[in-house]
Order: structure tokens, then sequence, then C-alpha cells
């Protein structure tokens, strides 16, 4: 049992991924952020395009659900509670259900927060999760619909699987991130390790991800906000976790 996973980037900064399972011949996607670098990585490697598994509705994650699904029929599955939202929906998911890709199942994690029907899709059996704009490499996703309680829950929903899951994300924002991780928790020797490896990484033009929920346990702000030297650094030592999160949010969403 072996499955494929391709990586690449698409439009600005959105990661595609395919996934094939070898023995059974069925490729999906993960997301259709761009129509024409999917077709190309279908076409390098002979693969036809079986499903589309949508992680939520905004345009830079289902742009080319249409023209996919004409060009190889494939079925669309997303989240219920977006469904309105995405293009060319077949088949809707919640939090909870178990679908089955080749010789893998497929378990649907509810990650609220970026937006309200956000999902995530966890292979066990493979030890990868595809997060898209829940979890970032030393971040999260803005809380567009969602709430900061809702966004901490999610996380941590995450932050429960198996340390050595593979993590992909929606987005290759990595850099920025660890610039800002930095200015939360300065003194973490994993995280200043963690950002020098992505700085030589970025300078080489190499991907920074996937990453590991070990890693992010270790380095990523947003999962570390009741630590008591970030608490200490905020000023926050006697908050509600909820509300310490929700402040490093606010201190990303204006940083650059």
């Amino acid at each position: 049992m072996a499955l494929t996973i391709e990586q690449f980037l698409c439009r600005a900064d959105n990661y595609g991924v395919l996934i094939h399972d070898t023995d059974a011949g069925v490729t999906a996607s993960i997301d259709a952020p761009e129509e024409k670098p999917i077709r190309d990585k279908l076409a390098e490697n002979g693969w036809k395009l079986d499903r589309i598994f949508t992680t939520h509705h905004h345009t830079d994650h289902v742009a080319a659900n249409l023209a996919l699904k004409a060009a190889y029929g494939c079925t669309i599955v997303g989240p219920a509670i977006e469904a309105d939202k995405i293009p060319g929906i077949d088949e809707t998911v919640s939090g909870g259900d178990t679908r089955t890709f080749g010789a893998f199942a497929i378990e649907v994690i509810a990650t609220p927060g970026h937006t309200l029907g956000h999902v995530c899709y966890w292979l066990p059996s493979a030890g990868v999760v595809f997060v898209a704009d829940t979890m970032f490499s030393m971040g999260c996703g803005r809380l567009f619909e969602g709430t900061a309680k809702a966004m901490w829950a999610s996380l941590h929903k995450l932050a429960a699987l198996p340390d050595d899951t593979r993590v992909y994300c929606g987005h290759e924002y990595t850099a920025t991130n660890a610039r800002f991780a930095l200015t939360i928790e300065p003194d973490n020797p994993d995280l200043v390790a963690r950002a020098e490896e992505v700085a030589r990484l970025t300078a080489a033009g190499k991907p920074t991800l996937p990453t590991t929920i070990a890693q992010e346990k270790a380095t990523n702000p947003f999962l570390r906000a009741d630590e008591p030297a970030i608490r200490a650094r905020l000023a926050m030592a006697d908050q509600p976790v909820v509300e310490v999160f929700a402040e490093i949010r606010r201190r990303r969403d204006t940083f650059k």
C-alpha cells in the first residue's frame, strides 16, 4: 500500500497537492487553486483526476473546480456547511466522517475558524494530514468567519494527531510566520533553529513544507498560547488562554 504525494506551487503562494494510490490507480487533488499547474502535474505523472477534496470555499481553493471537473469528470467532495459556496460539489462531508480513497481511509476533521465550515483531511495509515488554511507552519489562518475560541479548539484537534504526522498546508507563508513567531517567543531554541532552517530553504528556493505535528507543537505560537513564557511576554499571565491566542492572532494580522 503506497501513497504518492505531489506538492507544487499554484497562484502566488498557494500549494497544490495531488495524492495517488499506486495500487488502486486513483488520484485526488486537495483543493483546486489553479487549473494549469494541476493539469500539468497530472500529465507529468500520467494520472487521471478522480476526486477533489475541498477544504473550504475560498476562491483560491476552488477556482479550478469546474474546469477540472469538465476535463476529467472528477467527483468534488467538500464540507456540507459550505456546500452552496463550492462550485461543482457532488458529495458533502462533515467532521467525523470517513471516506475511502483506494486502500486508504480519509478521516474528516471539522476545523472551523478560518471559515465556518473548514475541514481537514487526515489519512492515518499514511501519516499525513491536509490542513489547508487552518494551520500553517508557525502560523494559523485568519479568522475571517469563525471566532478565536473555535480556531483554538480546531488547532488542538490537529495537535492531538500523532507527532510524526506530516502536515501539508495551503500556502507558503513560513518565512514570514517564522519572523513573527520570534517576536512572540524569541528564546525558544526549537523556534530559533526552525527559523534558521526556513531561511536556508527559502534562500535556496526550496519549499518549507510539509511540516510535522511535533515540529508545530514545539515552534508554532498559535499552539503554544498556554506557555508561561509567552503569557509573560504578552503580559497576560492571568488571562484565559483563548484571550492569549486571540492577542497573538491580532498581532499577526498587522505584522509586516
